[in-house]
Formats: structure tokens, C-alpha cells, sequence
């Protein structure tokens, strides 16, 4: 599947690159996991709701959740830090 981020979604990832290398390899893997496995798999995927739904939740840490939708062969990256937006 292809990854498709959001802008405020990339500006995410690039703050873990210089912040925190260890969440990021925390989000690679659940990208990776998504990739493989839509939206069953680690991080205790959750269907989110009202102004979210057709996106899903994935843990990343107790503070940060990974938001994305699965469309088509697409995944679309909405967050990666922080709680829903």
C-alpha cells in the first residue's frame, strides 16, 4: 500500500526524526503493520467516530496515536502525535 500524508501529518513525522528516534521506529512499525494488515493488527486499532469517522486509531504511546484511513490501496496518514488532531 501506498503512503499518503497529510501536511501536518509529514511535519509530524519529521519532528520524531530529530525529537524522539524511538517513537518513530514506533510509528514505522505500525505503518508497516497497516501495510500488511489494514486495520486489524498491534496498536490497538480503534474505529474512530463524529468527526473522524472512517479513520482509525492505533496506539504509538500512551500520549500519541497514529490516525489514518485505508482507502483503495492507499493509506492515508492524518496524525502521528498527539490525540486525534
Amino acid at each position: 500500500m501506498l503512503l499518503v500524508w497529510d501536511q501536518n501529518a509529514w511535519e509530524d513525522y519529521l519532528w520524531w526524526q530529530v525529537q524522539d528516534r524511538r517513537v518513530l521506529k514506533r510509528v514505522n512499525t505500525l505503518l508497516a503493520d497497516i501495510q500488511r494488515n489494514g486495520n486489524e493488527g498491534i496498536g490497538k486499532p480503534e474505529a474512530l467516530k463524529h468527526d473522524f469517522a472512517g479513520y482509525w486509531s492505533r496506539r504509538i504511546t500512551d500520549e500519541h496515536r497514529l490516525v489514518y484511513k485505508v482507502v483503495g490501496d492507499q493509506v492515508r496518514i492524518a496524525a502521528c502525535r498527539y490525540h486525534y488532531g
